[in-house]
């Protein structure tokens, strides 16, 4: 929330069992950009990791500002799979 304007809110909501959806609402107007970090940037990773772990996202805007929303799987059929250790190794350079 760097660069967030107030009101500032999160809300987290379970769907059924299957996915964690994030909804992080901020007061500014203004796009999320999606890019990749250089190695020697402080930030930038924010939202790539979100696009990278979620299997849906996207902002919808109001009359507040804006509302980026991420639906996260929290159940796999598949249970060695590791959902979060590729993406962030790869997101911070590993």
């Amino acid at each position: 929330m760097r660069y967030g304007a107030p009101p500032v809110y999160l809300r987290l909501l379970r769907d059924k069992d299957r996915a964690l959806i994030c909804e992080v609402s901020d007061g500014r107007e203004t796009s999320p950009h999606l890019r990749r970090a250089r190695p020697d940037e402080e930030g930038g990773r924010g939202l790539f990791l979100v696009a990278r772990l979620a299997d849906q996202w996207g902002t919808r805007y109001t009359r507040e500002g804006k509302t980026i929303r991420a639906e996260v799987p929290i159940a796999t059929d598949e249970p060695d799979l590791d959902l979060f250790g590729d993406v962030l190794g790869d997101a911070l350079g590993d």
